[in-house]
C-alpha cells in the first residue's frame, strides 16, 4: 500500500505518521481570539449601539426609543452642512502643509542627516511626551496679537494677503481659520513625518547612483526615482493626518472661534452640552461614511495600497 501512494515503506515495528491533531490546526484562531474580543467588545458593539441611537425618537426625561427615524440623518446633514465642509477644507490644508513640510524633513533624516539621524528623530517624537491639550494652548501664546509671530506677518503684509483670501481677520490671526490649520499642522506633522522617513529609507541608495550614472539631474532622479518610490509613505502620511484632523475639534475650539466651528466641535456639543444623542450619533455616522468614501476614493486613485 506505501508502494501505491508513493510513501517510503515503512519498516519493521514502526508506525503509520497520525495526522495532526484538531487542537493544533485551533492554535492560530485562538490567539486571534483576545484581538477580536477587544474589537467586538470596543469597537463593534459601540458602533452597533451607536447605529441604534441615530435612529431612535424621544428625550431624557420620556427615555429613548428605536422608531428608525432616518430622517434624522438628512435634517443633522441639511443643518450642519457648512461645519461638515470646514471641516473637510481645514483638514485638507493641514494635510497639504504636512505633506510640504513633512517631506523634506524626512528626505533629510533618511538620506542626508547621518550621525544626526537620532537626534533628528527625537525632536520629531518629542511633542508626543507632552500633552495635546498644552500643544495646543501654547499656540494662542505663540499667535498672540502682540506676539513677535504676528508682529513679522504684519511687517512683512503676509496679513493682508491672508485677509484678502477670508483666512485672517485684520491685523489678528487668532480665532481665524489661518490659527485652526496652524494647530493642526503642528499637531499632526509627526504622523506625516514617520510614514515618510519609514518608505524612503526603504529606497536603495544605489537607484540614485544609478540614475546619475544616465546623466539625470538631481530634479529627475527626485520626480522618476524617489518620489514614486515613497508613495506608499506619501499615501499613508497624508492618511494618518487627514482622518484624524477631520474629525479633530480641540484645535477649533481653543484657536478658532464660532465661525471656525469644525463639526467634531458639534458632534461634542450635542453630545454634552445639548443632549441631543440621536442626531450627534446620526453626525457621527456621517462623518465616519465620508471619510471612509474618501480614503477609499483616495486609495484608489494613488495607484498604490501598499501602505506602511
Amino acid at each position: 500500500m506505501a508502494a501505491a501512494t508513493g510513501a517510503p515503506p515503512l519498516t519493521p515495528g514502526t508506525e503509520e505518521p497520525k495526522p495532526p491533531r484538531r487542537r493544533g490546526r485551533l492554535t492560530p484562531y485562538w490567539l486571534l481570539l483576545p484581538g477580536l474580543l477587544w474589537l467586538v467588545v470596543f469597537f463593534a458593539l459601540p458602533m452597533i449601539y451607536q447605529a441604534s441611537t441615530s435612529v431612535q425618537t424621544g428625550s431624557l426625561e420620556d427615555g429613548y426609543k428605536v422608531t428608525w427615524h432616518f430622517v434624522t440623518y438628512w435634517d443633522a446633514l441639511a443643518e450642519y452642512w457648512p461645519q461638515f465642509l470646514r471641516s473637510v477644507l481645514y483638514a485638507a490644508a493641514a494635510t497639504v502643509l504636512c505633506l510640504l513640510l513633512g517631506y523634506p524633513l524626512a528626505y533629510l533624516i533618511a538620506f542626508r542627516a547621518g550621525r544626526w539621524r537620532n537626534l533628528i528623530m527625537i525632536l520629531v517624537i518629542a511633542p508626543f511626551f507632552t500633552s495635546f491639550l498644552i500643544r495646543t494652548l501654547a499656540w494662542k501664546t505663540i499667535l498672540a496679537d502682540s506676539g513677535p509671530v504676528v508682529g513679522a506677518l504684519n511687517t512683512l503684509h503676509v496679513l493682508d494677503v491672508t485677509s484678502w483670501l477670508g483666512w485672517t481677520a485684520g491685523d489678528r490671526v487668532l480665532a481665524t481659520p489661518l490659527a485652526v490649520v496652524c494647530g493642526l499642522t503642528y499637531n499632526f506633522l509627526p504622523f506625516m513625518i514617520l510614514p515618510l522617513y519609514t518608505s524612503l529609507e526603504r529606497i536603495d541608495g544605489r537607484l540614485h547612483e544609478a540614475a546619475g550614472d544616465l546623466y539625470a539631474k538631481p530634479s529627475t532622479t527626485f520626480r522618476k526615482v524617489t518620489f514614486p518610490l515613497s508613495m506608499p509613505g506619501v499615501v499613508s502620511g497624508t492618511l494618518l493626518t487627514f482622518i484624524p484632523a477631520a474629525g479633530d475639534y480641540v484645535n477649533s475650539e481653543l484657536l478658532g472661534s464660532t465661525d471656525t466651528r469644525m463639526i467634531g466641535n458639534v458632534i461634542q456639543t450635542q453630545f454634552l452640552r445639548i443632549l441631543d444623542y440621536p442626531t450627534a450619533a446620526a453626525l457621527s455616522f456621517i462623518l465616519m461614511a465620508t471619510i471612509l468614501f474618501m480614503v477609499t476614493f483616495y486609495i484608489r486613485r494613488s495607484g498604490t495600497e501598499d501602505l506602511v
